[in-house]
Order: C-alpha cells, then sequence, then structure tokens
C-alpha cells in the first residue's frame, strides 16, 4: 500500500452468477468492513475491471475455471504481474490440476489417485482396476466395490462421477466424454467413510488452522456431480461444524507445512479435506489452495479470522 494510512483496497474474483451462490461472501465483506479493509467482488472475466488498481486481488468463487482453464491461468498470471495475488500464481496454477495429489502422495497420505487417458478403453480400464483392488479399499467390511471418475481439472464435482465394479461402460463414456475437452481423467477408490463418516475439511489462513466442517456425500450411483445443477457451478452439499481429530490436525498440519515450504511462503488460505481410511486413519483427498468455499458459517469468528489474516499479509506488501 502506498499510503500507510489509507484503507487497502482488496477485489475478490469471483465467477459470472457466482457471487450471489458463495455463503461466504457477506460475512466475509461485513468482517473486511470492521477491519478497516474495502472489498469489492469483481468478475475475472470481465475485461472492464482494473486489477491494478488494487491493492490486492483474493481468488474467491472463480467456480467456473475448470471450463476455461487455459484463459484462467493466462488471467492469473496477468493479475499477478500487476498487483499482489492471493494465492499465488504459482500455487494457483499447481493447485489447479489435481496431478498435484501424485506428487503429494511421495510425501503424503493421499486417496489412491490413477489417471488415465480418457481417449484410451484400456487405460481407463487399467485406472480403474487399480483403484478397484486399491489396497485402501480392500478388506472393506461394506464390501465397496465403487469407485470415481472426474478430470484432473474440475471445481464442484462438475463432470465427477460414482461408479459400481459393474459400471465400467458407463465410465468409461464418462471418461471419453472428459478427453473430448481435452483434460485428463482420474479414478479413485470410493472410500466407505464418505458415507460412514462423511469428510472433514480443515480451514488455514496465513498456515493456521482457523476452523473444521463436515461434509456429507453428495455423489450418487451413476450420476455425474453438478453437471445438471440449475446453476451448473457445483453440487449442492450438506455442511455442519465439526471439531477435527488430533489425528486429523496433525496430517492436514503436514500438508500445510509441505506447500509452505514447496512455495516458499504459507497460502493465505487454503482447505484441506480428508476422508478415513478403512483403519480410521485421515488420507487427504483435496488440497484447495485455489478458490474453496470457506464455510465460515460453521464457526463463530470465522470471517473475523479471514479478516485479520488478509489484512496480515496485505500489510507486509
Amino acid at each position: 500500500m502506498s499510503d500507510a494510512d489509507a484503507k487497502p483496497h482488496i477485489l475478490l474474483a469471483t465467477a459470472t452468477n457466482a457471487w450471489d451462490l458463495d455463503d461466504d461472501a457477506q460475512p466475509l465483506l461485513a468482517a473486511l468492513e470492521k477491519a478497516q479493509i474495502l472489498g469489492t467482488p469483481a468478475v475475472w472475466t470481465d475485461e472492464s475491471v482494473d486489477w491494478s488498481a488494487a491493492d490486492a486481488v483474493i481468488i474467491r468463487s472463480t467456480w467456473d475455471y475448470a471450463t476455461r482453464h487455459p484463459e484462467f491461468l493466462s488471467w492469473v498470471e496477468r493479475v499477478a504481474a500487476s498487483t499482489n495475488l492471493y494465492n499465488s500464481a504459482d500455487m494457483v496454477s499447481w493447485n489447479t490440476n489435481k496431478r498435484y495429489l501424485g506428487e503429494l502422495a511421495e510425501h503424503l497420505a493421499v486417496v489412491d489417485t490413477f489417471y488415465a487417458d480418457g481417449n484410451s478403453q484400456g487405460g481407463i480400464r487399467n485406472a480403474i482396476s487399480s483403484a478397484l483392488n486399491s489396497p485402501q479399499v480392500q478388506g472393506s467390511p461394506t464390501g465397496n466395490g465403487e469407485f470415481v471418475v472426474k478430470p484432473t481439472v474440475s471445481a464442484g464435482s462438475r463432470s465427477t462421477g460414482r461408479f459400481s465394479a459393474a459400471d465400467i461402460g458407463p465410465a468409461s463414456d464418462l471418461a471419453a466424454n472428459i478427453a473430448a475437452t481435452g483434460r485428463e481423467v482420474m479414478v479413485q477408490p470410493y472410500l466407505p467413510s464418505v458415507d460412514t463418516g462423511s469428510e472433514t475439511g480443515l480451514v488455514y489462513f496465513n498456515g493456521v488452522f482457523s476452523h473444521g466442517f463436515e461434509k456429507g456425500s453428495i455423489l450418487h450411483l451413476h450420476e455425474v456431480g453438478s453437471d445438471h445443477a440449475e446453476h451448473g457451478l457445483f453440487a449442492l452439499e450438506r455442511i455442519g461444524p465439526r471439531v477435527p481429530r488430533s489425528d486429523q490436525l496433525k496430517v492436514a498440519q503436514s500438508v500445510i507445512d509441505h506447500i509452505s515450504t514447496r512455495f516458499s511462503e504459507a497460502p493465505l488460505y487454503a482447505r484441506v479435506d480428508l476422508l478415513d481410511s478403512i483403519e480410521g486413519t485421515p488420507l487427504l483427498l483435496e488440497l484447495e489452495i485455489t478458490e474453496p468455499s470457506w464455510f465460515l458459517a460453521t464457526s463463530p469468528g470465522a470471517a473475523d479470522t479471514a479478516a485479520r489474516a488478509i489484512r496480515a499479509r496485505i500489510a507486509k506488501v
């Protein structure tokens, strides 16, 4: 900020029609105002926006990026070259392709993920076989036998399908549809804990734990994610507060520490989504450091925590 006494102005990047769908939007704006920060939503594809005029740009609800990924990454680079972007362009480029899970699996406990060219029937069948035979589901008392197919570049569960072992044909069709959009396919075993215990999300600001939440199952057999949702941006989720266990906090912190080292700084915001293995140990399902919902309403004071973290980060520049 050029004037230490000036009220900083940040732009909160969103997508067309997304801002009013974001439950975090109004609590965050109110908390920013209380923290003496002017926050203004701006659509990332709006060419009239002068991003360089803001003290910082924070990516919040750019939920259409997956269908225009190269354009989005180009926008990210342009904004980062003109002002302070959070999270950083390097983090966003890395995180918007779920190939990052393969990298993290070399260091951390991650849900088994197998990648394939959706145009190759043999490749997709091999990936499905690997998911069905993953040690992470072998011996499951529920006899799971299910798997998930989705693009490596995706958001809001779009183009994501849950299938049984008998659904190789429909799963291959989804993979081919994904490949037709120029995206790679990934396959993961469907862990029973999605239904029996739900996902646990842990939200961090500036590398410090803020709050946790639970997220119920949203994928149903033989259906494909949010592609049929009225707004087409994300699938509706059942969200509630959750106090994470100590082992979940330990795993999530190891994820935050790893990426903080990798990128030489902690992300301004991060969401670590975990599932339990059949043994009950936490596994990383997804790391969200691009445009995740923070589910601020699940924890009193979370919006103020977010605003203070933003204030602290932009005060350093």
